[in-house]
């Protein structure tokens, strides 16, 4: 997904990436340890993503352009 700021949070991506249907979705997976950012387990929701950064979430896998 393209983004047209310097970041985006990573519960904002996940919502935008339609991978999680709202934020309180996004904060239970999150906190549950199933969201990983460049191949590490990201357990902060406010985790900022830069274009290059690999969310990956039940086997599918979102880069930040």
């Amino acid at each position: 997904m393209k983004i047209d700021t310097e970041f985006i949070k990573l519960d904002s991506f996940l919502k935008a990436v339609d991978a999680v249907c709202s934020g309180g979705e996004a904060k239970i997976i999150i906190a549950e340890g199933m969201v990983s950012v460049n191949g590490e387990v990201e357990l902060r929701r406010g985790r900022k993503l830069r274009p290059g950064d690999k969310v990956e979430l039940g086997g599918k896998s979102f880069l930040v352009e």
